[in-house]
């Protein structure tokens, strides 16, 4: 099997080969967040972030609709600040962490908008489904370099998903009508990246 996927891999970069403009980098989770939000009660939003993610950007400042992005999220690492509900949610009624244990974006195109704005069109895989999202995501900002010697650059975005898409149907009625909790999910990313150098 992981002969096979590194074939695969093998042809794809034979066929798309990273552009000579582009350049590589690493999300740092030590300065990045992967947040979202829902609707509970119909009244008020509740937020959790995941805690464990990793990722690469190929950024080409040139043509950054060459650009591309993979990361994956570790769903067990979701946090709520509520142990019970955190628990819930890693369980079979949502996440199901023991038979999916991983969430992935690939990007497979990049656009711009008005402002500067990005655009990345990915496959999203949650609780073994793939679906296709957009991120809208800000400029990236200008190269940093850290008292280390590190090469930094970050950018934020935003997207919106219905969690029934990814089969996270759970859900209560009330007695006053309306759900617990929302369908919609909207998810905020705040992303601080770090130059891998050609070695």
């Amino acid at each position: 099997m992981k002969k096979t996927c590194c074939t695969i891999a093998c042809a794809f970069a034979l066929l798309f080969p990273k552009p000579a403009s582009a350049s590589t980098w690493t999300i740092d989770p030590d300065h990045s967040n992967v947040g979202f939000s829902i609707r509970h009660l119909t009244i008020t939003n509740v937020k959790g972030d995941f805690l464990k993610f990793n990722g690469t950007v190929e950024l080409d400042d040139r043509n950054v609709t060459r650009s591309t992005v993979e990361a994956t999220i570790d769903p067990a690492s979701i946090s709520t600040n509520v142990q019970k509900r955190d628990d819930h949610l890693r369980g079979p009624d949502f996440f199901d962490v023991a038979k999916y244990p991983g969430m992935n974006f690939v990007s497979k195109k990049w656009s711009t908008a008005g402002k500067g704005e990005l655009r990345i069109t990915g496959d999203l895989t949650i609780h073994g489904i793939t679906k296709e999202v957009v991120l809208h995501a800000e400029p990236f900002t200008r190269e940093v370099k850290d008292p280390w010697g590190n090469i930094r650059r970050s950018t934020s975005a935003t997207a919106k998903i219905n969690r029934r898409d990814f089969g996270l149907g759970w859900n209560q009625t009330l007695e006053s009508g309306g759900a617990m909790i929302g369908d919609e999910v909207t998810i905020d990313l705040e992303i601080e990246m770090v130059r891998k150098l050609p070695k």
